[in-house]
């Protein structure tokens, strides 16, 4: 994004029509059948990975596009305007393609950020556990020492996708990290490891992906499970918190686009007393806002995406941060106008808009709580009292 005049390359202008396109040949129609009988957007998730969407930001040399997070970014927001919003997206080519990228060995690299760029194969991210919540200094998942090999115990929550991946990227902590020091380590864990086991989670939530909570049991794991150095793992880890907080951004940007245009759309052909109900201000000016807030939150998370791509890994958290809270509230804004204006229509089910309800709900709890959000602009942005 060139910073002075906001105006983003043509080659992603060209990608965010491409995917538009895509987005538009299935639609949330698709999207919400797929999710209402309990499958998967696989057709449409697999036909983004042959076109090469899923992993831009992925290197060239692995079967990539050799961009970055930005234009993952643009891909994920463009499907979620069409009503498609992939959540895999977050944390497959996101989270888990990046921290291989950048720390994995040549090995893992070449095993896994093809299949991952080209949608064939998918890893998941388990950070939350029961007892820690947004505590990440609490995370009890341990990983012993066993010859050179390792041995990991402990449990997650809230783990999306866990039965879609061949893969989880799990983060634990090395036994000698006991004294209460953050030590997280990095471990890449297959889906069919003896030891490993997961249970879904129901959910009030209409959505492809599920929710699940894992037990490792004495998972087995070589050596080359581990990801990046043990001792620098804290770094390695917010490499991929970061790509998550922005594409968490741009999966709630899309879902506002969606239910924006929506609202607009009915505002513009419902008439009552003999004109359109978008000639009420009662109306209008709602919508109005949900606009200016909506690209107030899209150049932020454009910001965080360009700072991250340009490696100032602190100053893209903040932005990151930022364009998380900003583009969560919008949404959450956008899809209540947009079931406003179309009355008792909002709720039923041909409108498409009832199942974003709970959906956008979601971004103010993950990836990072709202609170947290505030704690840390707080302490790092304004240079408070730590507040936890």
């Amino acid at each position: 994004m060139n910073a002075m005049n906001f105006t983003e390359p043509q080659e992603r202008v060209a990608l965010r029509a491409a995917v538009a396109e895509l987005g538009k040949k299935y639609g949330h129609e698709y999207y919400a059948k797929q999710a209402r009988a309990g499958l998967k957007t696989e057709e449409l998730w697999a036909e983004a990975g042959r076109l090469g969407y899923l992993g831009v930001n992925l290197p060239e040399e692995y079967g990539g596009g050799g961009a970055g997070i930005a234009d993952l970014a643009a891909v994920l927001e463009e499907l979620a305007a069409a009503g498609c919003p992939l959540l895999l997206m977050v944390v497959s080519p996101a989270i888990c393609g990046t921290v291989i990228s950048r720390f994995g060995t040549d090995e893992q690299k070449k095993r896994w950020l093809p299949g991952i760029a080209d949608g064939s194969r998918r890893m998941v991210f388990a950070i939350t556990e029961p007892d820690a919540g947004s505590n990440s200094h609490k995370i009890t998942t341990t990983a012993k020492r066993d010859g050179g090999d390792w041995v990991l115990s402990g449990r997650k929550v809230y783990i999306s996708g866990v039965d879609e991946a061949d893969a989880v990227l799990v983060v634990g902590r090395t036994e000698d990290s006991k004294t209460g020091k953050l030590k997280p380590a990095l471990f890449i864990v297959p889906t069919d490891a003896p030891g490993f086991e997961y249970k879904q989670i129901d959910m009030d939530i209409v959505s492809p992906e599920k929710q699940f909570g894992l037990f490792l049991d004495d998972v087995h794991l070589p050596a080359d499970a581990l990801v990046g150095e043990e001792d620098a793992a804290i770094a390695q880890l917010f490499a991929g918190l970061n790509p998550e907080r922005i594409m968490g951004a741009s999966f709630s940007l899309g879902i506002a686009r969606y239910a924006l245009g929506k609202g607009v759309a009915y505002a513009n052909e419902r008439k009552v007393w003999g004109a359109p109900i978008g000639t009420h201000q009662g109306l209008a000016h709602p919508l109005a806002e949900i606009k200016i807030e909506l690209e107030l939150a899209k150049l932020m998370t454009q910001k965080a995406a360009s700072l991250y791509d340009s490696g100032d890994d602190f100053g893209a958290g903040e932005s990151a941060n930022m364009a998380k809270y900003a583009a969560a509230e919008v949404a959450i804004r956008a899809v209540d106008q947009a079931v406003q204006t179309h009355g008792g229509n909002g709720l039923a089910s041909e409108y498409g808009l009832g199942t974003l309800v709970t959906a956008v709900r979601l971004g103010r709890i993950a990836p990072v709580s709202r609170e947290m959000v505030l704690n840390f602009v707080g302490q790092h942005s304004l240079g408070l009292p730590r507040s936890y």
